[in-house]
């Protein structure tokens, strides 16, 4: 290992990472669509200034883990709770129609396959890949509208909470089936009896944490152990249940979700993911893909995996929501709130790579998926509620004559 040529790459993807993320910022992107771009741009489709080696590899897996440890410790839990059957109904279906139209889609362009066989689980996968939902800018846009608190705001971000946690079940269980030998009942025995002892554990750790919290609140011992709890169920996670690493860290961060400290062990964590952790894994994204080898089949199957990512959750999640009376607009609005897609969506597609699972020509499609949500999904909601103002004023205007 040349650690001179390691400080070299470190510099080159860190500097032009924050660079092309500060640009997407400017043009209301998400950060890390800029640098995917970044790593696109110094890596072999273009430039080829930095190779992806073990090390950059090594740092890309650790950034993974925070990311997911940081998703964890957002988690509401009272929110969770309260969210009630009609959110978890609505996440049910944002999970389950993009994983079938996924799964399709590529048996589609691939060739059908039997359950049981690798082609099925590469087909699963691409649907699993689908799954995630990134409401942030959902979230944003309903911020400006001044319509957060509302029934659809609160709908959709309960939804999204509930949709996350059922994707990662619904990755681990896939993940479990690369195996050939695998059988799903031991993969699901697995899976089950990981968050089963989580929650055992995790009461007794939460318990132990919140001593210590209210012990040395504000200090910075409690962010360490609460790093080194998530890289310890990261480890007994994948070592012993064969569940994915990303999962255990997800687990560490809804347990210590409710401490007082949450948001203070967040920042902290925060601090080395946007430095150093988060630039190098999404970087390392565009650093694993060569668009130079990009064919015609791929470019087909990139335009209709954004095509069925982006209606499979508004078909999905808005006609569940018109089946829980809600009105027609209102069901559009779910649907388009929960179709943007963020890291987590490459977070299961490099889980996917790393297992062989599949290769990285396709995280051309996730890249375009998340941009394009991104893009899309401010303006058509926008577009729903503007439409809604205008009806409500020519109702008024007739009213009143």
């Amino acid at each position: 290992m040349d650690t001179i040529q390691i400080l070299r790459d470190l510099v080159i993807i860190i500097v032009s990472a924050k660079f092309f993320g500060l640009i997407a910022r400017r043009l209301h992107a998400p950060q890390v669509a800029g640098e995917i771009i970044a790593g696109l741009l110094i890596g072999p489709t273009l430039l080829n200034l930095v190779q992806a080696g073990d090390f950059l590899s090594g740092m890309a897996e650790i950034g993974v883990i925070l990311l997911m440890f940081s998703a964890g410790l957002e988690t509401d839990i009272d929110k969770l709770r309260k969210s009630g059957v009609k959110a978890t109904v609505l996440a049910c279906a944002g999970v389950a129609t993009p994983l079938v139209l996924g799964a399709v889609l590529y048996m589609a362009f691939y060739g059908f396959a039997s359950p049981g066989s690798a082609q099925f689980t590469k087909a699963l996968f691409i649907g699993t890949i689908l799954t995630a939902t990134s409401v942030s800018i959902t979230v944003q846009v309903l911020k400006e509208l001044g319509k957060i608190s509302t029934d659809v705001g609160t709908t959709i971000m309960s939804a999204a909470i509930i949709d996350d946690v059922i994707g990662i079940v619904v990755l681990t269980a896939v993940l479990g089936l690369k195996d050939p030998n695998a059988n799903l009942l031991a993969v699901c025995f697995k899976t089950v009896a990981f968050f089963a002892l989580s929650v055992v554990v995790g009461f007794a750790i939460f318990k132990v944490m919140s001593k210590a919290d209210n012990k040395w609140p504000h200090t910075r011992r409690i962010p360490i152990l609460g790093l080194a709890l998530a890289f310890a169920l990261a480890y007994v996670a994948d070592r012993y249940f064969g569940v994915a690493d990303i999962t255990g860290a997800y687990v560490a961060g809804i347990i210590l979700s409710s401490l007082d400290d949450s948001q203070y062990i967040d920042r902290k964590m925060d601090i080395n993911s946007y430095m150093i952790f988060g630039p190098v894994f999404f970087a390392s994204v565009g650093l694993q893909t060569n668009l130079r080898t990009v064919d015609l089949t791929i470019l087909a199957f990139s335009a209709a995996f954004v095509a069925v990512g982006l209606l499979g959750k508004v078909i999905g999640c808005g006609v569940v929501a018109k089946l829980l009376k809600y009105s027609t607009s209102d069901s559009l609005k779910i649907g388009v709130g929960m179709m943007t897609r963020g890291e987590v969506a490459l977070i299961v597609a490099q889980r996917g790579l790393k297992a062989e699972i599949v290769d990285s020509r396709y995280f051309t499609a996730v890249i375009l998926l998340i941009i394009l949500s991104s893009i899309l999904t401010p303006i058509i909601l926008k577009a729903i509620y503007a439409a809604d103002e205008r009806k409500e004023i020519n109702s008024d205007g007739k009213t009143d004559r």
